[in-house]
This record gives structure tokens, sequence and C-alpha cells, in this order.
């Protein structure tokens, strides 16, 4: 069997592909790593096909994988989408592909092998419902179609959570038996040596979907709330000027726009009381699983996957009740024996995303 995985459109660092990136290249890793371990025979005679280019090569040109580097400009609009919507499935034909897969969720108009799409959100939908003109109108319109389109003609879609699932069967109309979920494979992050210090710390973005708002308006409520109140930091804005808070509860956040250390931030969230995630929507959601390998006890948002994600390991909460965040927020924070159980079994729940298990379901669901 040969088995074509299109990476052409990923470069690190650029556009808003670097979960897609990361999942692709943990992906192709552990495929090989996988299927030199397998005595399976239809695993072990599989030869896996990395079409990619110069700027991801250094990734994904790696032992076990057949490198083919396309001479075309991956950063070019226009060509990416002559690439997506005829080219990929024409080099895949070249190479004899019995199978092409589509990390980031789109598929060609061209079904000349077996396809496989990975996706991982339907998050444009819920801009179009929610913030419609948030996002350039036609370029979020081009993005709905190609998923709908994708998701309807290939041969199979894998998405990474039932909320996803759920979302595909809404906005696609496709038979359920289509769809098949496979998690995210978590990487394991390297221990650090905590030493739990006085505040909460938050993951977002400047994104609506990712709820800084309803992080800073919480934290008041829990600074109205409590007379020694924890300090918050957040990472993902640079500020929150922007949110009518007291000045007072305001003068308690640190907000820092980018952590370029990986190193450092881990060592932020492991020295924290407690981990706020408290997205609106999510097709995943890594952040609740990397505090809970950093043994910080986790507050995050009950709907969406992320109830999937962090099973029986988290205080869930209404995203959108800044009341009853605060609440929870103040109950962790002078309980040390539930923030105890929480880490331990956020430690347990961490085990069902490791990438061993992972991808089994992937070469099942690809030779199967």
């Amino acid at each position: 069997m040969i088995l074509v995985i299109d990476c052409f459109k990923l470069v690190k660092g650029a556009g808003k592909s670097i979960g897609i990136y990361n999942l692709a290249l943990n992906l192709v890793r552990n495929l090989v790593a996988e299927k030199a371990r397998s005595t399976d025979s239809t695993i072990q005679n599989t030869r896996i096909l990395v079409l990619g280019t110069e700027q991801n090569a250094k990734d994904f040109k790696m032992e076990g994988v057949e490198f083919i580097s396309m001479k075309y400009n991956p950063l070019n609009k226009l060509f990416c989408i002559f690439w997506e919507l005829f080219l990929a499935p024409f080099y895949a034909k070249k190479y004899k592909a019995d199978q092409i897969v589509y990390p980031r969720g789109f598929s060609s108009m061209l079904h000349l092998t077996k396809e496989t799409i990975i996706v991982h959100d339907m998050i444009p939908f819920y801009y179009d419902k929610h913030y419609p003109g948030f996002f350039n109108k036609l370029e979020n319109f081009y993005i709905m179609w190609r998923l709908k389109a994708s998701i309807k003609h290939c041969d199979k879609v894998i998405t990474i959570s039932q909320a996803s699932k759920q979302d595909i069967l809404e906005y696609a109309h496709v038979r359920e038996e289509k769809i098949e979920v496979i998690n995210n494979g978590c990487n394991l992050i390297q221990p650090v040596e905590n030493q739990k210090q006085d505040y909460f710390i938050a993951i977002t973005s400047g994104l609506p979907h990712k709820n800084a708002e309803g992080i800073v308006k919480s934290y008041e409520a829990y600074y109205k709330r409590v007379e020694r109140p924890l300090s918050l930091k957040i990472i993902g804005i640079a500020d929150c000027d922007e949110f009518s808070i007291l000045q007072e509860a305001k003068g308690h956040i640190e907000c820092y726009k980018y952590i370029a250390s990986n190193a450092e931030m881990h060592k932020m969230i492991a020295d924290a009381r407690g981990f706020l995630f408290l997205s609106l929507v999510e097709g995943f959601g890594f952040p609740p699983l990397e505090a809970m390998q950093l043994k910080t006890a986790v507050i995050c948002s009950g709907i969406s996957s992320l109830p999937e994600v962090v099973g029986d390991a988290a205080l869930l909460v209404n995203p959108t009740d800044y009341k009853e965040v605060a609440v929870t927020m103040e109950r962790l924070s002078q309980d040390e024996v539930l923030q105890e159980e929480l880490i331990e079994r956020g430690s347990k729940n961490v085990e069902r995303f490791t990438w061993d298990k992972i991808v089994k379901q992937y070469w099942k669901a690809l030779v199967g």
C-alpha cells in the first residue's frame, strides 16, 4: 500500500496553521514509529510518502518517510488554491497512491484516489453564526464551502472530538458512519519542578471564541468576592484595557501577549494555583491537558469538546456566567485538598491521549 500525506501548504509560522502543522508532524512521526514496531504485515508493507516543500523538509524529511519536495511556493495564496483543488491528487496519482490524507481538512475537486481528510473543527460556521463580519466574508465563505464540499466528497472524515463530529453532521449533512473520531495525541511535557505561588493563570487570545472578556470579567467577579484574592496572569493578550472592570482588579492582572520560551511558559503554569480555560468553542483544546501535565488544577468551560477532553479532572463552568466562574475560583483557591485531587486526576486523564494509543487508531482507520 502507498499512503500519501499532503503537507504542501504547511509552513511553520505562516498563516494560522501551527496546530495543524504540529498535528501533521506528530502524525507522520508516529505512523513511522508504529510501523517500525508493528507485526501487522499490511502496516509493515505500507510506504509513507509526504508531499512537502523545502520550507518544511527539515521537519518532515525523516527516516521511514519518502519525502517529495514540490518545487512550488506554498506561500503564494493563489497557487495554494490551485494546489488544493487540482494538483495534490494529480501528484498522488503520479506516485501511485492507494490513499491520500489531507491534514488540513480540504480535499481536492479531482477524486483520483481514495481520500481521507482530518477535520479539526467547524469554527468558520460558528463565526458565520455568532460573529458575522469578524473575518473577511469572502474568505470565510470560501472556507465553509470547501469544508462542506470536502466532507461530502471524500471517502472518510477523521475528526478530533465527538463535539466536532456533531458539528460536521449539523453543517455538512453526511452519513454518520463516514465520520470517525480520533482524538488528538498529546505530546509529553518534560516535568517541571513547581513552587506554587498565589496566582491563577489563563490562556486565551484576541479571537472572540477564546473568550478573553470572560476571563477578565470572571476575575473581577472573583476579586469582589474574596478578601485576599489571588492575582491573575493571562497569556495571549497584551493587556485588558478594552474591558471595563474595576481599576483595583485590573491592578492584579498581568498580561503577556506571547511567551517565546516554552520552558518559561511551562514554569508559569506549573507554579500557578489554578489554570483557567474559558473558550466558547474548541475542536479539541490542548491547554487544559498541558496544565494537567504540569500538575496544576484546571477550571474549564463545560461546553463544546472540552468536557470530553478533561473528563473528571477539571472543574467545569459556564464560561459566560462570570459569577459561577468566580465562585469556582474561590472554591479552588481555598481548598488545597481539591487542588491535589484534581492534579492526581489530571495526570491519569492525560494518559488517554498518548500518541502510542492514538496512532494505532490512525493505522486502523487508514489501512483497515
